[in-house]
């Protein structure tokens, strides 16, 4: 009779589950945008602003951007606190389509539009010991990378999604465009970039076993 009561629980629970798994996982959103958003680019076809899955760790963030501060910190000669509109004049801007790759198995190839973190960085004039550039979002989330990457591979910090300003649900105002690392390491609603010289630090979830370095070639858990 016991066995009998648990399996008829558990055929009822199934259909809750997978409505929740359905409704949490591939629900299709439709966010607001401030520009017509494009699906290809220089012949490349593009995912939509709508294609990604929320999975932060505290829900989409509202930034104010008239208080909006993007902070420079750490070992460095100068602090910097730029706004927001003091960063889309005063830098150059690029643009990369780039792939970003999620753990759970889903994946958007995306037009970034940005300006180079080295740009950021460098007016800051970090000291001859930093090997470690740590972001920090307005969540609490951080990750961290070699300095070396972001310098090397001419990583973006974006503004811009498909030609459209970053929504909340994306990060805005920036995202970081981490190219060849598992969607963990694409920090969203960044507020502060800390220049260390650190090489263990751990970030959010690299301090939960995921590995540090967050390569797309090897395995996202336990390096």
């Amino acid at each position: 009779m016991k066995k009998g009561i648990q399996k008829i629980c558990l055929l009822l629970c199934i259909p809750l589950l997978l409505s929740f798994m359905l409704t949490g996982c591939f629900q299709q959103q439709n966010i607001q945008l401030d520009a017509v958003e494009i699906r290809e680019y220089q012949g490349e076809k593009l995912s939509s602003v709508n294609d990604f899955r929320e999975n932060s760790i505290r829900g989409p963030q509202q930034i104010n951007i008239s208080t909006y501060q993007l902070r420079i910190t750490g070992l460095v000669r100068n602090q910097k606190n730029y706004t927001y509109d003091e960063i889309i004049s005063t830098f150059q801007h690029y643009k990369k389509v780039v792939t970003l790759d999620c753990v759970e198995g889903w994946s958007v190839k995306i037009l970034w539009e940005g300006i180079l973190v080295k740009d950021l960085i460098s007016q800051a004039q970090p000291n001859q010991a930093v090997n470690t550039i740590i972001f920090k979002a307005s969540d609490g989330y951080t990750t961290s990378f070699p300095l070396n990457y972001t310098t090397e591979n001419n990583i973006l910090l974006a503004f811009k999604m498909n030609n459209a300003t970053l929504p909340p649900e994306r990060g805005f105002p920036f995202q970081l465009v981490a190219e060849s690392k598992w969607g963990y390491k694409w920090i969203k609603w960044v507020t502060e970039i800390d220049l260390s010289d650190n090489p263990n630090y751990k970030g959010y979830w690299e301090s939960r076993g995921y590995s540090n370095s967050g390569n797309l070639n090897e395995s996202f858990f336990g390096k």
